[in-house]
């Protein structure tokens, strides 16, 4: 038996304003929490106990998958917190430290265990991972995928002899410095005996500090290259790309809701569009409750999503609505992510509009 665990306690920060009302892991992809892909993974290749570590805007996570039983997993979580001043607030352990806390607690780890952070889309043949993980008797194992070397600077870096035992990292390297093209896609797999490793009552990190730790005392660390498809949503411009490749239908696993009643144009229900007097080109995805009036244009990929509202003459060109985002007449927005609270762009430059912005005019945005 296999069990996982995924890492969902960060802030999020690299990614605001998309975190600010919510935790990394429940941006959405196509209408889907990013967690709820890795989810679907774990359930498709017999994982059926998954915990979750949280802490930041805990509640979104633990509200909308509750004890996992629409996906045909048990979840539990552990809250990571502390009580100041009278108020629990959020204080994550640490990706190690979270798993030790959770050991200390229950005792869950007694089986290899798959951890994975909550913030990627991946297609990993998790079957294969965990076979070679015991076929070379490795206490941990780190999931890799080569990079071109240009892109070294963008990840951690794992440098490994020709069998694949783990002598160091590097973080962030320079193409010219890197000793590898192993970049660390933050998908690990632990036996038990590592959270022996991990000091207990205390803040520790997997990736500096645990690993650094068992390459310095000769365990069997090993890395695992394999190819599979790894989106890691680092950034806010991630985001954008990662949408675009979704609504394009590039990526495994992820696909189009709703019902397609045009060519590359799919429609929730209760839309409310004069197809005769718009121009909408896919793929597109109109989301339930959706109003867009006569002279619109929304040139794909493009993602609106519920309950939205398109004024006259608004044009939209790959850009992304989250739900209940009004834009008003005569607008005319190119690549951009745009909710009731901010727009951001392809670049990941953020404009507010205040709690007006429900009502975008965005005279300043026009393309």
């Amino acid at each position: 038996m296999t069990k996982g665990m995924i890492l969902a306690a960060g802030q999020g920060t690299r990614v605001r304003p998309l975190t600010n009302d919510v935790p990394k892991p429940m941006i959405p992809i196509l209408g889907k929490p990013v967690m709820e892909y890795l989810i679907e993974l774990m359930a498709s290749h017999g994982i059926r106990e998954i915990m979750v570590n949280v802490a930041w805007h805990h509640r979104k996570i633990e509200e909308y998958f509750g004890d996992g039983r629409r996906w045909g997993v048990e979840i539990g979580y552990s809250y990571e917190g502390a009580l100041e001043h009278g108020d629990v607030v959020p204080r994550p352990k640490g990706s190690a430290g979270g798993m030790r806390h959770i050991q200390d607690c229950s005792g869950f780890f007694d089986e290899t265990t798959v951890v994975a952070c909550g913030d990627a889309l991946v297609d990993l043949d998790l079957t294969a991972a965990v076979a070679e993980h015991r076929d070379q008797g490795a206490l941990a194992s780190v999931v890799a995928l080569e990079v071109p070397r240009s892109d070294v600077a963008n990840y951690g870096i794992v440098v490994a002899d020709a069998a694949g035992r783990i002598e160091s990292f590097q973080e962030k390297p320079t193409p010219a410095q890197a000793q590898s093209t192993l970049a660390s896609t933050g998908i690990y797999l632990f036996e038990p005996a590592v959270l022996e490793h991990i000091p207990a009552q205390q803040s520790y990190d997997i990736g500096s500090q645990l690993f650094p730790s068992l390459v310095g005392k000769g365990l069997p660390f090993f890395v695992q290259s394999r190819p599979f498809r790894w989106i890691d949503i680092g950034r806010v411009t991630d985001y954008w790309s990662v949408l675009q490749r979704a609504l394009a239908g590039e990526l495994a696993n992820v696909t189009m809701p709703g019902r397609e009643i045009r060519p590359g144009v799919f429609v929730g229900l209760s839309v409310q569009v004069d197809w005769d007097t718009v121009d909408i080109q896919g793929p597109v995805y109109l989301g339930s409750s959706v109003r867009i009036e006569s002279g619109c244009t929304v040139r794909g990929p493009a993602w609106i999503g519920h309950g939205s509202h398109l004024r006259s003459g608004a044009r939209l060109d790959r850009c992304v609505l989250m739900e209940y985002t009004r834009i008003g007449t005569d607008v005319a927005m190119a690549d951009m992510v745009v909710s009731p609270r901010y727009c951001v762009d392809r670049q990941g430059h953020t404009t507010y509009r205040g709690d007006d912005s429900t009502h975008l005019r965005w005279s300043d945005a026009r393309a």
